[in-house]
């Protein structure tokens, strides 16, 4: 089994070092940082046995418990959405954190090649070699390697079975975590981030296609207007080079990203009010405003989180190869082509064109198509251990939310024993942003009920 696997590479303890610690506004914090190996998985000999990279993770404590309470207090491990996301910046307790450090000690962790572990971008990739040795790299940078990281980080810390906290791709992990590594966890907690276990990327997208579709529907509601707005900025795209600050052209398919809005409660009403002052009056006519293209620009490039768009798509990879899958899928849903009449705003799918027009992801796009053709990908999943499962767990699963879908949620919490589901269309991907503080008691106590 995969978790004989891992519990084999575990024996070598890594380097850890606290770097600084800090107390501001009522919070403790810590900077740890972890010396990893690349491969946990290559066996004596193997190319990349000896390399190791830097893991880091800030610890939060609340300053209501003194030092010494603090260091009684178990570890809650939060796994960050993404992939290629960095753990959260608290400038301060609040929402589920604020929940979370009553009773733990919170450790973000920043997951391999994002943040300030062993950061992954055009940049740094290079000094890997050529795009095929860029590729090769980038495998040792999923899931399977997240949590084998997170078992020696907790070893390193000192704790017993922790509890993880995994948010939308935070939650795949946490799978891959129930899968493999199970006698480290005492409990899990999950929002927006039940994976399929099984099945290829296209039937994720078709369904996430689909739910972006209604929920497009929805929002041209609320906001007649908008509908308008929309299909006139596109209009103008068509036939009007417009640039962003960055320089780089604004297509209407780079446009049609901004429909990322459409994925959360707390940001919804946001899109709104990008959309309203798009155009002034100019010399030449209308053009796109200065503060508009302002705020389109990092919700259209990846260069805070290159490896989103690399490895996206692998996340759903498994013994076989992903080719484009939302690419391919989106030819079965013409509404959503940038030529079409009345222009629908997409989700988070990837494409291939975005290494064409994103200046961050263009050096890399030799590497992306490597990905998206490798065919081995090794299982994320070990159903015959989840449907044994012995950890207490619960997951939030929203039923609208059009990243992580509702139904293909239920297929897989059905297949994880000791799985508890709290199913609410209160709430869209975002929800811990919106009442983190409720959402996690209650998941808490689901699976402290369960005991």
């Amino acid at each position: 089994m995969a978790e004989a696997a891992l519990d084999a590479t575990v024996h070598a303890g890594p380097v850890h070092t606290v770097r600084a610690r800090h107390n501001f506004r009522g919070m403790r914090t810590a900077e740890h940082y972890f010396t990893l190996p690349l491969d946990h998985f290559a066996g004596p000999g193997g190319e990349d046995a000896a390399e190791t990279i830097t893991v880091f993770a800030r610890e939060y404590v609340s300053a209501e418990h003194t030092e010494a309470e603090a260091a009684e207090l178990p570890w809650l491990l939060y796994l960050q959405g993404g992939p290629g996301g960095r753990g959260n910046r608290f400038a301060s307790l609040g929402g589920w954190s604020k929940a979370a450090a009553k009773d733990f000690r919170i450790l973000m962790l920043d997951q391999r090649g994002t943040g300030l572990s062993s950061p992954i971008d055009r940049n740094t990739l290079p000094l890997r070699g050529d795009a095929a040795a860029q590729a090769r790299y980038l495998e040792h940078f999923r899931a399977d390697s997240i949590i084998a990281d997170a078992e020696l980080i907790r070893q390193a810390v000192g704790s017993e079975p922790w509890t993880v906290y995994g948010q939308s791709y935070g939650g795949f992990c946490a799978l891959t975590y129930l899968s493999f590594a199970p006698n480290g966890l005492r409990e899990v907690l999950i929002t927006g981030g039940l994976a399929p276990l099984t099945g290829t990327p296209e039937r994720v997208y078709r369904e996430t296609f689909r739910r972006v579709a209604a929920r497009n529907a929805e929002y041209f509601g609320w906001y007649p207007e908008d509908r308008e707005a929309v299909d006139r900025i596109a209009n103008h795209l068509r036939s009007t080079a417009e640039y962003l600050p960055d320089g780089s052209p604004l297509t209407v398919e780079r446009f049609q990203m901004v429909g990322s809005f459409l994925g959360g409660n707390t940001r919804v009403d946001t899109l709104h009010n990008l959309l309203e002052d798009a155009f002034v009056e100019t010399p030449d006519g209308p053009r796109l405003s200065d503060p508009f293209l302002e705020q389109v620009r990092p919700l259209v490039s990846r260069a805070a989180n290159p490896l989103y768009a690399l490895m996206h798509e692998s996340i759903y990879g498994q013994n076989a190869a992903t080719g484009w899958a939302a690419w391919r899928v989106l030819e079965e849903f013409p509404e959503f082509s940038p030529d079409a009449a009345e222009l629908l705003l997409t989700g988070e799918m990837v494409y291939p064109w975005y290494f064409d027009q994103d200046p961050a992801l263009r050096p890399l796009q030799e590497v992306a198509e490597l990905l998206a053709a490798k065919a081995d990908w090794k299982p994320l999943y070990d159903t015959a251990q989840l449907a044994a499962n012995i950890v207490p767990a619960a997951a939030a699963v929203y039923r609208d939310d059009i990243y992580v879908d509702h139904g293909l949620s239920m297929e897989t919490a059905a297949a994880v024993r000791k799985l508890k589901t709290w199913e609410t269309g209160e709430f869209h991907h975002d929800g811990i942003a919106d009442d983190g503080e409720a959402i996690f008691g209650r998941l808490l106590g689901m699976v402290r009920s369960a005991r």
